[in-house]
């Protein structure tokens, strides 16, 4: 009776799992960040729309780099045991499947055709197994052995080949409830390593699955476990033509070739391919990796489920990637990537390690980091002196080498015509004036540099000959991130030279020439003093994005560019500060006492001078009382001559019969030769607006009142506030700085225009003799004196 009341409550496990399964997967599809493209165009089949993109390549060899793997049309997906399955190996981990379910569903509805091959049958089945074994038990011995001893009842050691038969139906009951919930059809294939022998099974498998894709079907496919022989030794994997179907890695990766797809993912319960065992104290994750570099790994042991381990992967996929097929080993447990990795593998982004047989000819960027970090270690060594003669050579190299920089950027621009819009063209722009004041600028870098490093800045006697000092250091490395502005690439270079730190610089395509030439020209004065590998150009394919994982080897970020660029790296950054300013909306606020002569001319510089720069002027604040006065006309006047473009706020448009178009949103930053003018009431309304509508960037009052100018300058609460001066002496050349790496509108650690001293750090030297804590306790023989020492003073000269 006991028996027949479980085995009816087991019977219906399937049907309370279904509600799940659709509850679970719409809730995920409603959360997942994964979304599809834009709609190209749409076609149909039985009925069903589904989004499409174009699609198409000729198969016969692998993809090259990751950017390519977006075009990659035909895509298997293996998914391991350890994948499947869950922790104690008995069942299924069905979030998890859920939401691999709704990636690859993504997928094929973009017109992708995609292939499961997957695990978990035999899991499955284990789990059915021991709960019917469980339920078989006599009532009269679940009677006599209590209840406490029926939990603890053995369960026997259960044959796989039993568990696959078991669990194969479940398995697929499974994957058809998951892919219904996105109106997509799946269908079953079991396989054996016989059936790749046989030329007219193997005729038979190919054109089933081509059928089948035809269709908009996805086709799940794994070894047929109920019936297949235990592996034996052979000599598979040593060529195209042979492999044996031993595991579900061997059957993906002859799967891959047979059916000539693009992409193979393999999904296991490790992050890819490392150099040592995962958990080992220097094992690296390898992102990419060649035919021929095996001899170089070391493998550890098989994962805790399944029958193959990383040896077996690999060399499943070197024999995909011989057959033409791309290879990405990733993994498919981690709680906060599994949910988007096959997707992000699929748009190339740097997840996992990827097979490729084309070698790159220079370093990768994990090897710039590291070279940057050791040549930072080296120059941070140096002398003040051979620091400062470094920044000296480059300077001369600039004007010395002036014909070639300017040839280098007039084939940027040529490039750019019709690309870029005009401010952007403006900024890549180089010129010998440009030259000019950027040597300049790093000469006075170089002079400012004399003790930079290793400054003391506080002394403290501790105890008895016992001195603690605090000095500088730089922070380490050095990622900078710029968008069409060459010249700042020797700024931010000088700047790391001065400070010791080592530099990794990511400049936008759209100026490669001209940073080739710059980067060479800094190589070139670092290699006086043997420290050429402190300053990397990372050339790569590198997205943005994978440069900001790389907590590992980074230090700080900091972006140049447009304001979107700079929200997106904030928005990646993993681990890793980032110091900057997302937006530059400069707010200048004329006061009711303001002087009529000054406040056209700093109008005109603010926002004239250079309307693309971030320290320009975005919005101009006006006090009621000047409205329909002759001050108020001749900035109107200047304005219109200057053809700005003035975009009236509510209470401005408020005031005119005729206004100008009214402004979208008084948190603008144009960047161009427009302006938002907005009236206020008072010079607290004023600073209202600008810590409502502001970016903490540049403010400035134009007034001949002292006490409102400092009532302003005091409770602005922005990186840089001015009085009577244009918002455009935001900037570390202006500021006697040398040059600035940025302007911050951060509150920790730097602020404003970042100069030297932003791009240093401290560490704590302790000198004593033979000191220890216990010497301090209540009934020790020393006691704290804690005193202030003087401290060196600095070089101002």
């Amino acid at each position: 009776m006991l028996s027949q009341v479980c085995r009816s409550e087991f019977q219906s496990f399937t049907q309370r799992l279904l509600p799940w399964v659709q509850s679970t997967t719409l809730s995920l599809s409603r959360s997942r960040r994964v979304q599809p493209p834009a709609i190209r165009h749409v076609r149909s089949w039985s009925n069903i729309p589904f989004i499409t993109v174009p699609l198409s390549r000729t198969h016969g060899k692998s993809f090259a780099h990751r950017s390519e793997l977006k075009h990659a049309k035909r895509i298997v997906v293996k998914l391991g045991s350890a994948v499947v399955t869950r922790g104690d190996e008995c069942g299924l981990a069905l979030g998890r499947l859920a939401s691999i379910v709704e990636q690859v569903s993504v997928l094929q509805n973009q017109g992708r055709e995609m292939m499961l091959v997957t695990s978990g049958a035999v899991a499955f089945g284990k789990q059915r197994l021991r709960h019917e074994i469980l339920l078989s038990q006599s009532v009269r011995q679940a009677l006599h052995s209590g209840q406490n001893q029926l939990k603890e009842m053995a369960i026997p050691v259960l044959e796989a080949r039993a568990c696959a038969a078991a669990g194969q139906s479940g398995l697929m009951a499974l994957y058809e409830a998951m892919f219904t919930q996105y109106s997509i059809c799946a269908a079953q294939i079991l396989v054996t390593n016989l059936d790749f022998h046989d030329e007219q099974k193997r005729r038979n498998l190919n054109g089933t699955l081509h059928e089948l894709l035809r269709m908009n079907i996805v086709p799940i496919v794994n070894t047929n476990d109920a019936v297949v022989p235990p592996a034996e030794p052979n000599s598979d994997l040593q060529g195209v033509n042979v492999i044996s179907v031993k595991d579900n890695d061997s059957l993906a990766a002859r799967l891959a070739v047979e059916m000539k797809t693009d992409l193979l993912i393999v999904l296991s319960d490790v992050e890819g391919l490392f150099d040592s065992p995962p958990g080992s104290d220097d094992a690296k994750l390898i992102d990419i990796f060649y035919p021929g570099d095996q001899q170089s790994v070391t493998f550890g042991t098989k994962s805790r489920v399944g029958m193959g381990g990383m040896e077996a992967k690999v060399k499943a996929a070197l024999w995909a990637l011989q057959g033409g097929t791309s290879v990405v080993i990733a993994n498919g447990t981690h709680p906060k990537v599994s949910g988007h990795v096959i997707t992000d593998i699929v748009e190339g982004k740097k997840v996992g390690t990827f097979f490729s047989e084309v070698k790159p000819a220079g370093p990768t960027v994990e090897q710039q980091g590291e070279m940057a970090r050791s040549g930072g270690r080296m120059l941070a060594t140096l002398e003040p002196e051979q620091r400062a003669e470094i920044i000296h050579h480059l300077a001369d190299l600039l004007t010395d080498q002036r014909d070639e920089i300017l040839l280098a950027n007039k084939k940027d621009l040529e490039e750019a015509e019709g690309r870029l819009a005009a401010p952007l063209l403006k900024r890549l722009s180089l010129s010998t004036s440009k030259l000019n004041s950027l040597a300049i600028g790093l000469r006075q870098i170089a002079a400012s540099s004399q003790d930079s490093v290793g400054r003391v800045l506080r002394r403290t006697r501790i105890a008895k000959d016992l001195e603690l000092e605090q000095v500088t250091v730089p922070i380490g490395v050095l990622l900078v991130i710029f968008e069409s502005r060459p010249d700042c690439l020797p700024q931010v270079a000088a700047l790391a030279i001065a400070s010791g730190n080592g530099l990794l610089l990511k400049g936008g395509k759209e100026a490669s020439h001209s940073n080739r030439i710059l980067h060479l020209l800094t190589q070139e004065a670092l290699s006086i003093h043997g420290v050429k590998e402190a300053v990397q150009l990372v050339n790569t394919r590198e997205e943005v994005e994978d440069l900001c994982r790389l907590d590992k080897m980074i230090d700080l970020i900091i972006p140049r560019g447009s304001s979107q660029l700079v929200r997106d790296i904030q928005k990646a950054a993993k681990g890793i500060p980032v110091m900057g300013h997302s937006e530059g909306i400069c707010h200048m606020y004329v006061d009711s006492e303001a002087s009529v002569d000054k406040v056209t001319r700093l109008v005109r510089d603010s926002k004239c001078e250079y309307p693309a720069a971030c320290n320009a002027l975005e919005t101009l604040l006006i006090h009621r009382d000047l409205l329909r006065t002759p001050l108020f006309d001749q900035i109107i006047d200047m304005l219109r001559v200057e053809q700005v473009k003035i975009h009236a706020g509510p209470k401005f448009a408020s005031y005119l019969t005729f206004s100008p178009s009214e402004v979208k949103s008084l948190r603008t930053e144009y960047g161009d030769l427009e302006l938002c003018i907005e009236v206020v009431d008072s010079v607290q309304e004023a600073i209202d607006h600008i810590h409502k509508y502001g970016s903490s960037h540049t403010d400035v009052i134009v007034t001949e009142n002292e006490k409102t100018a400092e009532f302003f300058l005091q409770h602005v609460d922005s990186a840089c506030v001015f009085w009577n001066a244009s918002t455009r002496f935001s900037d570390g050349y202006r500021f006697g700085l040398g040059a600035e790496v940025g302007i911050s509108t951060s509150r920790i650690h730097a602020r404003g225009p970042v100069g030297l001293e932003g791009l240093l750090t401290t560490k704590w030297l302790l000198r004593g003799q033979d000191h220890v804590v216990s010497d301090f306790s209540e009934h020790g023989s020393l006691k704290y004196l804690h005193e202030n020492l003087p401290v060196p003073q600095r070089n101002t000269n």
